[in-house]
């Protein structure tokens, strides 16, 4: 938790924790994560491509499933799932990363999903993938629409 803030150093524009029920009797936690980049060139598909690639070759990951998701959207999408092992901490851990990128293809999105509860992997890369099937891209302030003028031919017909 006092780590938190230094996520903002790495690009991280949202965080959220989930605290799920553990049988028979606990707690899992994991961690939602959703970092937003500039795109270092213009071809969308390449950007998420490499960065997909950037997250698989990680010297951390103990074994890993990697795969495009077909979005709503139709915009370029990679999934990076499995468990990984951080130097000098002994227990492992489960991360799903998902890459995507914005229409405008300036920027690169990276969802991510990471917890201690290993066992739950399947579950947190389904969850990690139908949020990733969630994303769209609005305005948040969106301009008043402009009023359309009317039709003096149809004022006639009618």
């Amino acid at each position: 938790m006092d780590a938190l803030e230094e996520l903002a150093g790495h690009d991280v524009v949202h965080t959220a924790l989930g605290f799920h029920p553990e049988e028979p009797v606990g707690v899992a936690t994991s961690l939602f994560s959703l970092a937003i980049q500039r795109a270092e060139q213009p071809n969308p598909r390449l950007t998420v491509a490499r960065t997909a690639l950037a997250i698989a070759r990680s010297s951390l990951w103990e074994s890993s499933t990697r795969r495009f998701i077909d979005l709503p959207s139709a915009l370029p999408c990679c999934l990076v799932a499995g468990i990984i092992c951080v130097p000098g901490v002994e227990q492992r851990l489960f991360q799903a990363r998902v890459a995507t990128v914005h229409p405008n293809g300036f920027h690169l999105l990276v969802l991510d999903l990471t917890s201690t509860s290993t066992q739950h992997a399947d579950a947190y890369t389904d969850i990690l993938e139908a949020v990733a099937h969630t994303v769209l891209f609005t305005d948040p302030e969106p301009s008043p629409p402009t009023p359309t003028g009317t039709s003096r031919i149809l004022e006639v017909l009618l």
